[in-house]
């Protein structure tokens, strides 16, 4: 594997040192997040390879709108120059990490410790690819001989580590707490509905937080491994801050943006009901969503915004046909979207032209936003926002942070939200919310 620049390269001008090597035993990842340090890191994607990453040899972090950019540049410094050998692509020195919903971001309460941005490149990870399960070890600052030193004591420690036990059960809710009571959320939607009706919005997501305390403190690696057998086709993550004293996580259907070179996938998510109890019943569902006026245009105002969104970077724009994307609990309409790269862009570029999408956000966004933020009586943090990897290259994949939770001790706090257009029913949407709790809820109670 070629280096980043060149290893030819006098020790104290090599900044990130990296090597790999592949294991003949590895450990599944739920005892590599078990076995790892904080802050830790798991990234599971459809169509990518697994990444569980422990300790961090590079944290950056940034806040307020110019937070893109900064990651941004900072990621450039770090990856200017570098001594890497890694055996297969996936391997290599990638950041993983994410953004807080709005541009002020308040990390307070459940949110201490997750800033406006902050992404690590992890000390070690473990990369479960298709050619086999790779151990990297990365550094910042330390000789080629001390990284690969530690790679043999990681290896020792990883290779041939045996499960210790089958996953736990959920943990049990002992209360629960809602931010936004049913009368408030009737007003609010009301409220939103009025605004609409007068030309002033389009479109708006309005979210719930429901706040739980715990019957014992929830042991994530059992979680995220519990949503793979129920989830395998959602972004599954896991994001901790720097001391590992809460951990934000989820499985989201909805992808925000990957890059590779200058193709670009996205998609539209929106428009939802839920699952029946027999295949007829489920189908029938099915069809009722893809006739639904409603939620049909609630879906065609974030495809259409992707695609504007998109169109100022793109040589080409590529709609495909829009389906149903069935899940455990609900169904949704769903459109993929790709594009071509009139020039190269870095996927944060990407990232910062797509969020928020009008799936979590709204139409116009500066007004959907300040509706947000006027109505939503609890921080939303990093919910809602885009999370995911970026690599040297500037390619990446990053996800939307809806279907999640952070938790911390024995409580967490987890998020549902729902789309507001002119003819929402208030009653009807905050059934959607409950419904939406329902895939982080039946891992907790």
């Amino acid at each position: 594997m070629e280096p980043l620049r060149s290893t030819e390269l006098c020790p104290d001008e090599t900044q990130l040192v990296s090597r790999s090597r592949r294991l003949s035993a590895p450990p599944d990842p739920r005892t590599a997040l078990s076995m790892a340090d904080a802050p830790r890191t798991l990234w599971a994607a459809p169509d990518e390879a697994t990444v569980v990453g422990s300790g961090a040899a590079e944290t950056i972090r940034a806040d307020g709108n110019d937070r893109f950019r900064a990651v941004r540049e900072a990621a450039n410094e770090l990856f200017a120059t570098g001594d890497v050998h890694a055996g297969t692509l996936s391997a290599r020195p990638r950041l993983f990490g994410g953004f807080a919903f709005h541009d002020e971001h308040d990390p307070a309460g459940p949110w201490r410790g997750f800033p406006g941005a902050r992404f690590v490149l992890p000390e070690t990870q473990l990369t479960y690819a298709e050619d086999g399960t790779w151990l990297t070890v990365h550094g910042v600052g330390r000789d080629v001989e001390a990284v690969e030193s530690a790679l043999e004591a990681a290896a020792d420690r990883f290779d041939g580590a045996t499960t210790p036990r089958p996953p736990a059960g959920p943990p049990g809710i002992e209360r629960r707490e809602r931010t936004t009571s049913k009368d408030r959320w009737r007003e609010s939607v009301t409220a939103a509905i009025d605004r609409i009706e007068a030309g002033e919005l389009r479109k708006v997501v309005l979210a719930q937080a429901l706040q739980t305390a715990l019957s014992r403190p929830v042991s994530l690696p059992d979680v995220l491994t519990r949503l793979a057998d129920t989830y395998p086709d959602c972004y599954r993550f896991l994001i901790e801050p720097d001391d590992g004293g809460a951990g934000f996580f989820g499985a989201t259907p909805e992808r925000l943006v990957g890059r590779r070179g200058r193709t670009v996938e996205t998609g539209a998510l929106a428009g939802t009901t839920g699952r029946g109890d027999t295949p007829l019943e489920d189908e029938w569902l099915a069809e009722e969503l893809r006739s639904d006026a409603k939620n049909v245009h609630e879906h065609e105002l974030v495809a259409d915004a992707i695609r504007d969104q998109l169109q100022p970077y793109a040589a080409s724009v590529r709609t495909g046909e829009r389906g149903v994307r069935r899940l455990a609990t609900v169904q949704h309409l769903e459109t993929p979207i790709t594009a071509e790269l009139a020039a190269d862009e870095h996927v944060l570029s990407l990232v910062e032209a797509l969020h928020p999408t009008p799936a979590v956000g709204g139409l116009p966004p500066d007004k959907a936003l300040a509706t947000i933020r006027d109505t939503e009586p609890f921080e939303r943090g990093w919910y809602a926002a885009p999370v995911g990897w970026f690599d040297a290259a500037g390619n990446g994949s990053f996800a939307v942070a809806i279907r999640s939770a952070v938790a911390h001790g024995e409580a967490a706090t987890l998020f549902a939200g729902v789309g507001i257009v002119a003819d929402s029913d208030p009653d009807r949407e905050w059934d959607e919310v409950q419904l939406k709790y329902r895939p982080i809820l039946d891992e907790l109670e």
